[in-house]
């Protein structure tokens, strides 16, 4: 039997790492590019030129703006986790799978009502909804998932240095 390769060790350890690495710089790109762009309009004597060049850029302006929002909210929310993983208080990842390996539907649904009276009793509390978003995700609700982890970052910011619970 070969030794494990210590490079795709690493790789499997950081892969979702690696892709917002990859995407980030693909961004970035695409940024430095329009802007040019949008001098080179701005540049051209034709008003109508001129134009296109200040909508051209404002588009790298809000992805810019963007990218630093989703890096910020994915940096606080494994800062999040990475508490309550040394308190723990993550939820176990016990719920049965497909054999493609998604969960099971209702076995979320079934679950999602003890996280949900975890908020209700606490509404102050970041961990109660981080474990709540935990479950939108398992549920299927990426919507949900993602304003119930908002909730718990800027709880986490106003509280986050508190006792845990």
């Amino acid at each position: 039997m070969s030794p494990p390769n210590p490079v795709l060790g690493f790789y499997r350890q950081h892969k979702v790492k690696a892709g917002v690495l990859l995407i980030t710089a693909l961004l970035v790109f695409w940024l430095v590019v329009a802007i040019q762009r949008s001098f080179l309009l701005l540049g051209d004597p034709d008003p109508v030129a001129k134009a296109l060049g200040v909508g051209y850029l404002l588009l790298p302006c809000i992805g810019a703006w963007a990218l630093v929002r989703e890096l910020l909210f994915g940096a606080r929310t494994e800062q999040m986790a990475r508490r309550l993983d040394a308190e723990g208080g993550l939820p176990v990842d016990d719920l049965p799978r497909t054999p493609a390996g998604r969960i099971v539907r209702s076995a979320a649904d079934a679950a999602f009502p003890a996280f949900q009276a975890e908020v209700e009793a606490d509404p102050g509390n970041w961990r109660s909804w981080f474990r709540l978003s935990c479950a939108y995700d398992a549920a299927g609700d990426r919507k949900r998932a993602r304003r119930a982890m908002r909730d718990a970052a800027k709880l986490y910011r106003q509280h986050g240095a508190g006792a845990p619970r």
